[in-house]
């Protein structure tokens, strides 16, 4: 099929692939064409199907994910590389393999969300979200003119009520629009999802303080508010920021 993602999943437990495909169903672009329950089998299956995508555990015997992303880059044709953990502390190392995401476990579906427009921000066919990009302007519709925001002045996003609040180094505006509309026409920009009602330009974070029961604070450059992180996303949100 046309705009079809193959994508491999590597991971020496049964339920964590199981659960892993269940989540990537709900996308149309993605083609889960095989498994692979240890590394070696991972690099076979890669070698022989080509996949376009590889998602692969960090912790997996004989074979671990970091050996086996080192053959996968050196294929001929590369296939962009997607680890899945339970253990944070590998992200560093992980993205010295050129990989493009670090999920955590148990999953996210909202992670899993964002991972997947990366991903087809990168294979697929220029959208209208390139264009978007090109244009540079994001349109917001206010008492009946049309103002043209540069997403990289945008500092962060959130819903309230009926409408979506916008932050800017240029002002604030409001929409109609959603949350999750204005999450699809930034793809190609560094917003990430703090928490269901919040959108953050990572360019303006500043520093992450431990809050209560697994939730951060997040502060902002030059802003005196503090933007809290719901835990199911402070370890994505680290693993983004950290190098």
């Amino acid at each position: 099929m046309e705009n079809t993602i193959k994508v491999l999943i590597a991971d020496d437990e049964r339920y964590s692939r199981d659960e892993l495909k269940h989540l990537l169903k709900a996308f149309s672009s993605i083609q889960v064409v095989d498994e692979a329950e240890s590394g070696e089998t991972a690099v076979m299956k890669a070698v022989h199907l080509q996949p376009d995508v590889v998602f692969l555990d960090v912790e997996m015997p004989k074979m671990n994910g970091m050996k086996v992303a080192k053959s996968l880059i050196a294929l001929k044709k590369v296939p962009l590389i997607i680890f899945a953990t339970a253990y944070p502390q590998f992200a560093a190392e992980a993205f010295r393999y050129e990989a493009i995401d670090y999920l955590l476990k148990p999953y996210d579906e909202e992670m899993i969300r964002q991972t997947v427009q990366r991903i087809e921000k990168q294979l697929l066919p220029a959208t209208k979200h390139e264009r978007i990009k090109t244009a540079g302007k994001l349109a917001i519709e206010e008492d009946g003119e049309i103002i043209y925001v540069e997403p990289k002045d945008i500092i962060y996003m959130y819903r309230d009520d009926k409408v979506s609040r916008i932050i800017s180094k240029s002002g604030n505006y409001e929409t109609k629009i959603s949350l999750k509309e204005l999450e699809s026409r930034l793809i190609p920009f560094s917003f990430f999802r703090i928490h269901k009602s919040y959108l953050v330009n990572l360019e303006f974070v500043a520093r992450l303080t431990p809050w209560f029961n697994g939730a951060y604070h997040l502060e902002l450059e030059n802003r005196k508010e503090m933007l809290s992180v719901s835990r199911n996303y402070v370890k994505a949100l680290r693993a983004r920021l950290e190098i």
